[in-house]
């Protein structure tokens, strides 16, 4: 289970990244962040906000239309 969440269900990309951000910056370190998305863009999206950002993407999968990801924050996000 995830220490944060956020469910961006229905947002077209970049907004899923951007609120993904926003959160991250309020979290410590070490975190783990859920993120639910529906933009098939959010895919190429999360792998990049987390090789640039130095988090650790965990997890991703597909349930029908919601993709999820489970990221571990890096210090200083």
């Amino acid at each position: 289970m995830a220490d944060s969440q956020l469910d961006a269900t229905g947002l077209k990309c970049p907004i899923p990244v951007l609120k993904a951000r926003k959160i991250a910056r309020g979290l410590p370190g070490g975190t783990t962040l859920e993120v639910l998305a529906t933009d098939p863009g959010s895919v190429p999206d999360f792998e990049a906000f987390c090789k640039t950002g130095g988090h650790e993407l965990l997890e991703h999968s597909r349930d029908g239309e919601v993709f999820r990801f489970l990221i571990k924050l890096a210090d200083g996000a």
